[in-house]
């Protein structure tokens, strides 16, 4: 078994579920008490929030590309970046070490595909749902992408920072997403990308008229079988 490094803490709450779901994959494959072998470097995330205000974009991708040099010094095999929306700076990141890194929208592409969609919704922070650098991404795979209107995007990024990142799971937000939802079904969105890590807290499957597509869970699952390949 090959060894997962994490960079997390963006949110910690998201992190904590790479680190379930990897434990309880490897453990479905292999059975018995096998668990995971990785290594975590958890940031600050008030840090990383800041430069993202701020756009310093650059000293934020610093800092994890730091982070995984030392991931890979501390016997990492591969990496994850365990959040979306700094998948901007995944280019950095790569730049700075030899092991390979496991992006995360190419593991939902695939996903997605394997469905036989082409058409999907995004929701995110406002920097994945806006920006090209996640967008572009899927669009390479062949999929077209369709983003909430203004007021639902700000909508979807507020309840990420000012509730999910801190842990709280709220019934009235549940519901508003699921308004945005049915927004983007109409529009023509065959299926959901749930491009945050946190969103997973708030929706599942039975919250969606049509198939969501877990972006953490996802990445989980590439990593462990490129873990056990």
């Amino acid at each position: 078994m090959r060894t997962i490094g994490l960079i997390g803490g963006m949110s910690w709450e998201s992190s904590a579920e790479y680190y379930r779901l990897l434990n309880e994959l490897v453990r479905d494959r292999l059975g018995g008490l096998h668990s995971a072998r990785c290594v975590l470097h958890s940031v600050d995330f008030a840090e990383i929030e800041q430069l993202q205000t701020a756009g310093e974009w650059e000293r934020a991708g610093e800092i994890l590309a730091s982070a995984a040099r030392g991931l890979e010094a501390a016997g990492a095999d591969l990496l994850l970046i365990c959040t979306n929306t700094m998948h901007k700076v995944a280019g950095q990141v790569e730049a700075a070490v030899r092991v390979p890194l496991l992006h995360l929208a190419d593991a939902t592409a695939e996903a997605v595909k394997a469905r036989g969609l082409t058409r999907v919704g995004l929701l995110g922070t406002a920097f994945t749902m806006e920006q090209d650098f996640y967008r572009a991404r899927l669009a390479g795979h062949g999929l077209e992408v369709l983003t909430p209107d203004a007021e639902g995007r700000a909508l979807v990024h507020r309840v990420i920072y000012d509730e999910l990142c801190l842990g709280v799971v709220r019934d009235e937000s549940r519901a508003r997403y699921q308004d945005v939802i049915g927004e983007l079904v109409a529009a023509g969105a065959e299926g959901v990308v749930l491009g945050c890590t946190e969103i997973e807290l708030l929706i599942g499957p039975d919250d969606s008229p049509v198939p969501v597509f877990p972006t953490t869970r996802l990445h989980a699952q590439a990593a462990v079988e490129a873990a056990l390949a």
